[in-house]
């Protein structure tokens, strides 16, 4: 499963500890970027009781990188130094440490208490590592995966990861998290089915995905949440927190200050800091979030020296922020970062929730009234390129040819139910290359709203049989995105369509989101190279109705339902690829969204007090996971910009 960043800007993408039950709104700068999930066949070591093989990696792209007896990643250095304070920005307060509960505003960085069964790997695709679990087994029918959890797996508490704790944590995160509930939907039950061995069992087979997936489970410990706080009350998973919860992972939550920062703290005796997946990682002894109430406040703090990493979000700043004094002296760096990523779907949602944005014919008006070409132009400095695809820069997007093969048999079953474009024609996004094009997009766009019963009257669009004025606002959670946003209002009101912008803080922001209350937000929908599951959440009619869904479109079509579950059920990867293209196809010719913008590369800037592996992993920067600091380095840049 993939983050979606519901914000209204790009997030900065720090990596934290991979989890899909950690996949919350990204309404502060920190972003997850996972891999995604499904099970093939791997090299392994011996059999499990039950005769299954037991494996100690889980990837649907084939064979894993590294073998059972590796001693550590190729992207680390296992013997980078331990220490240093990495301060890094989160955008808007936090209400809750609670690690699973998809209300409020959860604190950024929380993921790095709790860990999962197994550990996504961050150099190659969907695939996962043994972390709580020294190994998964299945039977070729994918009904069920059974995990032998490390005998030496503890809690900061020194007392043992059980069994009863993994079953709890399956009940939990299926109740405090409607995405995880429907990520969950066919699990049936979890039991204890041998010594410190813990078997989930579904209820359907063929899913290859499902091991995986539950190999990402965020694991909690029962005792502490069935247990009481200081002041004698029993705690509630259901309910936000500012309590520190108890954890397993490399880090502990060490001071709190609600609206203003959250400190984490290097856990010395972690059990697991000589695991392969985690030599050399982790390195950093204190991590601070320090909150900011947007991201130009938080830029002048990271000029100031409050910060130490910086994700560039905005091509402007890129462009034109960075001549300050620690740039020119070499006390900060800056570099661009090429990651070998699916290029998530940043786009104009529109919720099909609101009556105005039910026909076809009005989304297809509102995508020839966004001139990308002049926004990149005039507004990115031509560092962008335009979202064509829900899977850009991959195998997994429609080909810009007519539907083939495997893929056009899956659409041939769904013919008569899906715009007869998908058959005849290939989706493309309006071009304003040429002067006169905007205004001939424009001319097409009104010939499209008539088409939908819309007309101009007294200067203002209005339906035809309700005399309803067309009407949009623009929630935003970010002040950056209105420079972007103004243009589209402009074009928008040629066409006699009524816009505004209302600016909100992130909690805010997030309540409104969670409820569905908008009419179009900034949104982007990351995936990764092994869709599955997490489709239902994003496209599936059961999501579009359930509160906190990422269902932000509101879209109930069982004929897209059809499609997702031939992504879901795939026997292999070239079926994958098909079903994932078909889906991308439909998606594409509904028109459900205004695409906008993406990049392949990551524009990173730090102060020069630390360093990192040589070569980075190919799926983020990982500053959190691989960099550390180097005091020698941190002392000689002082002294020669004191120089300076």
């Amino acid at each position: 499963m993939i983050p979606l960043t519901r914000n209204g800007a790009a997030p900065l993408m720090i990596h934290l500890r991979p989890t899909l039950a950690n996949l919350t709104l990204a309404t502060t700068l920190t972003a997850l970027l996972l891999g995604s999930v499904s099970a093939e066949e791997t090299k392994t070591v011996t059999e499990s009781a039950s005769g299954q093989t037991k494996h100690h990696s889980l990837s649907l792209v084939g064979e894993p990188k590294y073998p059972a007896d590796f001693t550590h990643f190729g992207f680390v250095n296992p013997d980078a130094p331990k220490g240093g304070l990495a301060r890094l920005p989160s955008i808007g307060g936090f209400d809750s440490l609670n690690p699973v509960l998809y209300r409020g505003e959860r604190a950024p960085g929380i993921s790095l208490v709790n860990e999962n069964l197994m550990s996504d790997s961050i150099d190659e695709p969907s695939t996962s590592y043994g972390l709580i679990a020294e190994w998964a087994s299945y039977p070729q029918d994918y009904s069920s995966v059974t995990f032998k959890l490390r005998d030496d797996a503890r809690w900061h508490d020194g007392k043992p990861i059980t069994p009863e704790d993994v079953i709890y944590s399956l009940d939990v995160n299926k109740t405090a998290n409607p995405r995880m509930g429907l990520y969950y939907k066919n699990v049936s039950h979890a039991e204890k089915t041998g010594d410190n061995e813990v078997t989930f069992y579904f209820d359907t087979k063929g899913n290859r995905e499902l091991p995986m997936i539950m190999g990402q489970l965020t694991v909690l410990p029962k005792h502490f949440w069935t247990g009481t706080n200081a002041d004698g009350e029993t705690r509630d998973p259901m309910k936000t927190t500012l309590e520190p919860p108890l954890g397993s992972g490399p880090y502990r939550v060490k001071t709190v200050r609600p609206g203003r920062s959250i400190t984490f703290e290097r856990v010395e005796d972690y059990w697991g800091k000589d695991l392969p997946v985690n030599k050399g990682m982790w390195n950093f002894d204190e991590l601070r979030f320090d909150s900011y109430r947007d991201m130009t406040v938080a830029f002048e703090s990271f000029k100031a020296g409050n910060l130490d990493f910086w994700n560039e979000t905005s091509s402007k700043n890129w462009a034109m922020a960075y001549d300050f004094p620690a740039v020119r002296n070499g006390e900060v760096i800056r570099e661009e970062v090429k990651l070998n990523r699916v290029m998530p779907m940043q786009a104009f949602v529109m919720n099909l929730r609101r009556p105005q944005f039910q026909d076809r014919r009005v989304r297809q008006a509102l995508n020839l009234a966004f001139d990308f070409e002049w926004a990149n132009k005039n507004l990115f400095y031509g560092q962008y390129e335009r979202v064509r695809s829900y899977f850009q820069n991959s195998e997994l997007a429609a080909p810009a040819a007519l539907p083939e093969g495997r893929e056009l048999e899956i659409l041939e079953t769904v013919r008569g139910q899906i715009p007869e474009e998908v058959f005849t024609t290939v989706h493309q996004n309006p071009s304003n290359k040429e002067k006169t094009a905007m205004r001939n997009n424009l001319r097409k766009a009104v010939k499209l709203l008539r088409e939908a019963g819309w007309h101009v009257k007294d200067g203002k669009l209005t339906n035809t049989e309700t005399g309803q004025q067309m009407t949009i606002e623009f929630l935003l959670v970010s002040p950056l995105f209105e420079r972007i946003v103004q243009p589209y209002i402009r074009n928008l009101d040629r066409l006699g369509i009524t816009s505004s912008i209302r600016l909100v803080d992130s909690a805010q922001y997030t309540r409104r989101l969670n409820k569905f209350d908008y009419d179009v937000i900034v949104g982007n929908f990351a995936q990764s190279e092994s869709p599955g599951n997490e489709q239902r959440d994003f496209w599936g009619s059961e999501a579009a109705d359930r509160e906190g869904s990422t269902n932000l479109i509101g879209i109930k079509d069982k004929t897209i339902d059809k499609l997702i579950d031939h992504v879901i059920f795939a026997k292999d990867r070239e079926e994958l690829v098909a079903a994932t293209r078909a889906l991308d196809r439909v998606l594409r010719w509904n028109d459900f969204v205004v695409p906008q913008w993406c990049s392949p590369r990551s524009r990173i800037a730090c102060w020069h007090r630390y360093d990192k592996p040589d070569t980075l992993p190919g799926l983020t920067p990982g500053f959190l996971q691989v960099w550390w600091y180097d005091k020698d380095t941190a002392a000689s840049v002082s002294e020669q910009a004191q120089a300076h």
